[in-house]
């Protein structure tokens, strides 16, 4: 997936109000769009190296994204609303081997009267989780904060095995060069405790890294799930 902006490089002041920044750029502040809902724990220090996306939109109010965060050496992707376009090149660019062979793709595929799925791919159903996490060194984990609407999803996705569906959650880690990924049991020990549900009812779980850069993001290579601590 790549930018339509070029990015520009700047350093986080702060984030506030869930949904605004505050960045330097060439000595001024200005103020860009957090597209991320979640806790961002761990990437929110004062002077960590950003980069935002301008916005053309005139009808815009903010005129820059935050994209991109530098934490420990390495890149990391904030915005969640790329997740799925990142998932979706994946998919059509056969990047994701366990679907190599799929023939249809289905973006925001609407399972039941009140629950959507990211993807339907032939008879797989994909819901895609963004990851951000870093608690160690080589180890990436979800979720952030608590999440009732990731324990819905995985509650879903057991029940459309009975219909004949095959279901998958990708957590897709846009954190440069990370290799392990697990899941934050003392973040949400609800949804850990409906992961392992769920695996042995027999939904699949993968994990995907991202390479990163001020051009694009797209998925490198899949990352070992290992056990939670």
């Amino acid at each position: 997936m790549n930018f339509t902006n070029t990015l520009v490089k700047g350093k986080l002041v702060k984030r506030y109000k869930r949904f605004f920044a505050d960045i330097e750029v060439n000595n001024k502040i200005v103020t860009a769009h957090c597209p991320n809902t979640g806790s961002m724990k761990g990437l929110l220090d004062q002077g960590n190296d950003v980069w935002i996306s301008p916005q053309n939109d005139p009808s815009r109010k903010l005129k820059f994204t935050l994209e991109i965060i530098k934490v420990k050496k390495r890149l990391v992707g904030v915005n969640t609303h790329r997740a799925n376009r990142i998932v979706q090149h994946g998919l059509e660019n056969k990047l994701i081997e366990e679907f190599k062979n799929i023939k249809n793709i289905k973006p925001e595929f609407k399972f039941s009267s009140d629950t959507r799925f990211d993807f339907l791919c032939d008879k797989n159903l994909v819901e895609v989780k963004n990851v951000t996490l870093i608690r160690e060194d080589d180890v990436a984990e979800f979720p952030d904060a608590v999440t009732e609407r990731g324990a819905k999803h995985l509650k879903m996705l057991i029940n459309s095995i009975k219909k004949g569906y095959k279901p998958y959650v990708l957590f897709l880690t846009q954190i440069q060069g990370i290799n392990n990924f697990r899941i934050a049991k003392d973040i949400d020990p609800n949804y850990f405790k409906d992961y392992i549900i769920a695996k042995k009812a027999g939904v699949k779980f993968l994990a995907y890294r991202c390479s990163l850069n001020s051009k694009q993001i797209k998925i490198e290579k899949k990352i070992k799930i290992i056990d939670a601590k």
